[in-house]
């Protein structure tokens, strides 16, 4: 349960560490990449802005050569590059995008997360993989003392999202463009802004702008969100691929 305004005494991150041993599969992959690049973050990938942010915007896995390489989520790779353009064009951050965490940009009243905080093999993680991970997207959300709106980048981020809110996925469908109504919180769905969404015109700039766009004239408003149903329990595991809507 949050109490507004109220940031906890130890964070999410913290818990997690560099070693979770949660995923068998997402260990050994863990372990062979430190063999082969040890100078690369290769851990669970810790979020990314303030605990105090109105804004989460949850995404599936760090990219291998992305966030697992530099260990700030979106950070490396091509996701990146258009998140983190649209969120200085909205006016979620400030600074400069450089593709390295040491490049200074800042984000204002937003954080990032996954879904699953370690790499998976081939982009994909299993679905046992993202319950298991689901535990710590819980408790991010609940950490959040001020959290209004949350973007859920992907069908997988949306469906383990709305588990961790304890939503029938059913009377929460995922959507681009879809907002959904959970008690206090407001969630935007939009498509992973993942190379092969852009390529395939799956996903524009001007589509994932009006996204953050929404979001913002939603928060600028006071981010007073309808009515919802209760509650209902549902921790069935998600599917999809990490190139999929």
């Amino acid at each position: 349960m949050r109490v507004a305004g109220t940031p906890p005494v130890h964070l999410v991150d913290d818990v997690v560490g560099r070693d979770c041993p949660r995923c068998p599969r997402l260990v050994a992959l863990r372990h062979s990449l430190r063999s082969r690049e040890p100078i690369w973050h290769n851990a669970p990938v810790p979020s990314f802005g303030a605990v105090t942010a109105r804004l989460l915007i949850v995404g599936l896995a760090p990219g291998r050569q992305g966030a697992n390489r530099t260990g700030r989520p979106f950070t490396g790779d091509h996701a990146g590059e258009l998140l983190y353009a649209t969120l200085l064009r909205s006016g979620f951050a400030t600074g400069e995008y450089a593709a390295r965490p040491d490049d200074g940009l800042r984000l204002v009243d937003a954080r990032i997360t996954n879904a699953v905080r370690c790499v998976p093999p081939e982009n994909k993680p299993a679905g046992e993989e993202i319950r298991q991970c689901r535990y710590f997207l819980k408790a991010t959300i609940a950490e959040m003392p001020n959290l209004a709106a949350l973007v859920l980048l992907g069908r997988i981020a949306h469906d383990s999202t709305v588990a961790a809110l304890g939503r029938p996925l059913a009377a929460l469908p995922f959507g681009h463009g879809a907002q959904h109504a959970a008690d206090e919180l407001r969630l935007f769905d939009s498509y992973h802004c993942s190379r092969y969404n852009t390529n395939t015109g799956v996903l524009t700039a001007d589509m994932f702008r009006e996204v953050f766009a929404a979001v913002r004239r939603y928060l600028d408003a006071g981010s007073q969100p309808a009515g919802a149903a209760a509650l209902m329990s549902d921790d069935r595991p998600a599917g999809g691929l990490d190139s999929a809507p």
